[in-house]
């Protein structure tokens, strides 16, 4: 049922009640809407001079602990002479922060800023747990690394301990809270020869690299690299370029999300050592000698190289080999890959073996959908190997730009706006101190400015008590991961569960906006919808309707080791919420580098596993458009960790869940129930939780899937034998969805159609992961030649 249609009828139902239709409204104190941004061209970024009262509110020393540091409050120049290495990290180790030895901590955040300059430094800035590093938006900023710079990259992430026989500050999987934007990264000033790295960059969830450039050497022969990652599990990176070098970027990693790549004039423009699955959204590539070398050929944990990579509107340009394997796969699965239109100009070879060997001719040409690995359509339950092009799947309308591309949208930075166009929520009287009732404070902030002034969440914890509504028209930006946090009765029936934060009124229609916030609970919650999104785009507008850098993790909630400790007895105390996140049926949504996550262990404190219970992750009845671009991870929730019932026009990539540790004790759903009026998926008798569970759904696209089950019962034998549980992903016969690259641990079917196990991930093993390369509902044709597009939108192809 279309958008509209549900819209018409829940005004009817409006009108017979009496109720007021929701209607884009002004706040009480505006007398225009906000508009375009005020500032001149050389004003700073707002950033800079807003004032900042924020704080973390459960440090022992909240009301003396600096999260926001301008590093030239802290002696940094920014001239490109003196040397700022000292300086820069001096603004962000203030505080008695947690670097090496600490593991995590959510209690020193740090937002460290970089006003326009040129700063010159010699050895590595150190990006610590829970930092922020941003430079001013309106004029980047130049981090210049020393001709004779000593150290592994100019930004470091996990630095490696001298002689710690290859340990590092913190666990590469739980490398959580880190963001850089608006740098430029300039090597050149070192040799050619050095190995000049621009950022090591080996993290996992609710990370961020965005508005990043990165300058290395174009001599011949050069080391330069722009990306040092050789571990992880993540994440996701964008609006990035990397110019020279002899690797653009050099990425090893579980899984992650990058859109809007830019490489130029390297030799290798992407090295990747290894994965379980990546997906590319939106890459450029000019004048490389080879875009991306793939080693491949791993099929056991043991040997385990690139699983797989889905490349999604590509344009390479004057680059004589686009994607290069390390071995010949052209029998069976050996590392999983899928182009889906790719632009050729002046590529000579598409895909080609080291030996030589061209897979995929080249030219100048475009490749609609290709792909190289296993593939299934309908119940089928053995696998195709496949080497060539095949019909590429409906694209909703909706979903896609002008040109043809899935929509892409960078967060929003304000950077036009000037400080008299925010409000701070502080100057209404909410504290964000982790103890105050801020419900009534924020409410009159929303409810004086929304639509008028840009509102501003200083750092801090606020505590609300009953739902807070962000009217349509609003723009939130939280200064470091601020935290909203819903605590008490409103929030304990799990039978009449009500939102702790609602993001505009159902049918609204408008522009939303939030970024950098975290939305949580408080000790027990079993009634709370962590986030109900209703609002929809307005007429002629594509993803004005969004959230960045946005999650579900935070301190204070009362549901830490000293509470909650791993266990088998489910306790009322431990119940985190109903559901993490709710998109209703009228709601459009674009939603970039979003973490529902339900913790497994303290982030705090001792770091021990933990055992709490939230019934439910992600549930979509959106008729769309929605854009889930790296939302990863959705974790741990009871029944499912993605629900799409009644959902339409849904593009996905890359999702992964993890199923929770404790299951099957108890088994879902317990501690809840399944409840048919929230589209609850059926059991079928299984004993832990959907990873994705599809009903009733159309032109759902899913490009790039990890649906992990590391325990049973928190223990880890039964990877081995991919028992930790037997079904992860159903769809019901009826939905229309295409589902590429979807790599599976610890499960023994993969897919599932109406609870019945169709197919085995025993017969996908790909390395660590089992990989399926393409699942569709119905058989589609194949093709053996590549594909001329004479004219947009004319498809030629040779069949088979």
């Amino acid at each position: 049922m279309a958008r509209g249609t549900r819209c018409w009828q829940a005004s009817i139902i409006a009108i017979l009640t009496s109720s007021v239709w929701p209607v884009l409204a002004l706040g009480a104190l505006c007398t225009i809407p906000l508009g375009p941004g005020n500032a001149s061209p050389e004003e700073p970024y707002w950033l800079e001079t807003i004032e900042h009262r924020g704080l973390s509110a459960f440090n022992e020393n909240s009301n003396t602990y600096p999260v926001f540091r301008n590093v030239k409050f802290y002696g940094a120049v920014g001239d490109g002479i003196t040397d700022d290495t000292d300086a820069i990290n001096r603004a962000i180790e203030d505080g008695h922060r947690c670097g090496q030895g600490c593991d995590s901590s959510t209690l020193t955040p740090g937002l460290v800023y970089f006003p326009k300059g040129t700063y010159l430094v010699s050895r590595p800035i150190i990006a610590w747990y829970y930092t922020g590093l941003v430079g001013d938006a309106r004029h980047i900023p130049t981090l210049l690394a020393a001709p004779g710079f000593d150290g592994l990259a100019v930004i470091d992430a996990d630095p490696y301990i001298p002689g710690g026989g290859g340990a590092q500050w913190y666990q590469n999987q739980n490398n959580f809270f880190r963001s850089v934007r608006n740098f430029i990264i300039d090597l050149r000033g070192m040799p050619a020869a050095s190995k000049a790295t621009g950022l090591h960059w080996q993290v996992s969830q609710a990370t961020s690299l965005t508005n990043v450039r990165v300058e290395m050497s174009q001599e011949p022969g050069n080391n330069h690299q722009g990306i040092f990652m050789e571990n992880g599990s993540g994440g996701f990176m964008g609006d990035l370029l990397f110019r020279g070098g002899k690797y653009g970027i050099w990425v090893g990693n579980q899984q992650f999300t990058v859109r809007n790549l830019t490489v130029e004039a390297s030799e290798i423009g992407i090295f990747a050592s290894w994965n379980w699955g990546w997906t590319f959204q939106d890459l450029k590539v000019r004048n490389c000698q080879t875009f991306h070398v793939i080693p491949s050929g791993g099929t056991t944990q043991g040997t385990q190289t690139v699983g797989a990579e889905v490349f999604l509107d590509v344009e390479v340009t004057n680059t004589p080999i686009f994607i290069r394997t390390s071995q010949s796969t052209r029998n069976s699965l050996a590392g999983s890959i899928l182009i889906d239109n790719a632009r050729l100009s002046n590529v000579p070879n598409a895909v080609v073996e080291a030996n030589g060997f061209v897979v995929l001719r080249g030219g100048d040409m475009t490749i609609i959908h290709w792909a190289q690995g296993n593939i299934y359509s309908g119940q089928a339950t053995t696998p195709r190997f496949i080497q060539g092009h095949m019909t590429p799947p409906h694209k909703a309308r909706s979903l896609l730009d002008s040109g043809g591309n899935v929509v892409g949208r960078s967060r929003p930075q304000y950077e036009d706006y000037t400080v008299d166009q925010f409000v701070s929520v502080k100057t209404y009287g909410a504290k964000g101190d982790g103890v105050t009732d801020d419900t009534k404070a924020l409410k009159e902030v929303f409810d004086k400015f929304a639509g008028c002034k840009i509102i501003y969440f200083d750092a801090g914890t606020y505590i609300i008590t009953s739902t807070i509504t962000i009217p349509t028209g609003t723009q939130v930006v939280g200064e470091l991961w601020t935290v909203i946090m819903g605590q008490g009765y409103s929030f304990a029936d799990p039978y009449h569960p009500v939102p702790v934060i609602r993001v505009g009124e159902r049918c609204s229609q408008g522009v939303l906006e939030i970024s950098d916030m975290v939305f949580s609970t408080r000790g027990s919650a079993p009634g709370a919808i962590v986030v109900e999104w209703n609002v929809g785009d307005p007429p002629g507008r594509q993803a004005a309707v969004g959230a960045w850098d946005t999650h579900g993790a935070a301190y204070g909630s009362h549901l830490g080791s000293a509470e909650c400790p791993k266990q088998r007895e489910a306790t009322e105390r431990c119940y985190a919420a109903f559901l993490a996140f709710h998109l209703t049926a009228s709601s459009t949504a674009y939603l970039e580098g979003l973490w529902v996550w339900l913790g497994d262990h303290d982030l705090d404190g001792d770091h021990q596993q933990i055992t709490i219970y939230s019934g439910r992750g992600i549930l979509s009845e959106s008729a769309g458009p929605v854009w889930l671009v790296g939302t990863g991870k959705t974790e741990h929730h009871a029944l499912y960790q993605y629900n799409l019932a009644g959902a339409r026009d849904h593009y996905i990539g890359l999702m992964q869940t993890e199923t929770p540790y404790y299951q099957p004790s108890p088994p879902p759903p317990h501690p809840f129930h399944v409840e048919s009026r929230w589209q609850d998926p059926e059991i079928y008798g299984e004993r832990a939780a959907w990873g994705l569970a599809v009903k009733a759904s159309t032109n759902i696209l899913v490009y790039g899937a990890g649906l992990y089950s590391f325990f049973q019962d928190y223990t880890q034998a039964c990877i081995a034998t991919s028992s930790c549980q037997e079904q992860i992903l159903m769809v019901d016969s009826e939905s229309k969805i295409s589902i590429f690259s979807l790599s599976t641990v610890g499960t023994r079917y993969q897919l599932s159609i109406g609870g019945r196990g169709v197919i085995q991930s025993s017969r996908n093993r790909n390395g660590f992961a089992s990989t399926v390369t393409s699942w569709t509902p119905a058989s589609r044709r194949h093709y053996t030649e590549a594909v001329v597009l004479p004219t947009p939108g004319e498809y030629e192809y040779q069949i088979w």
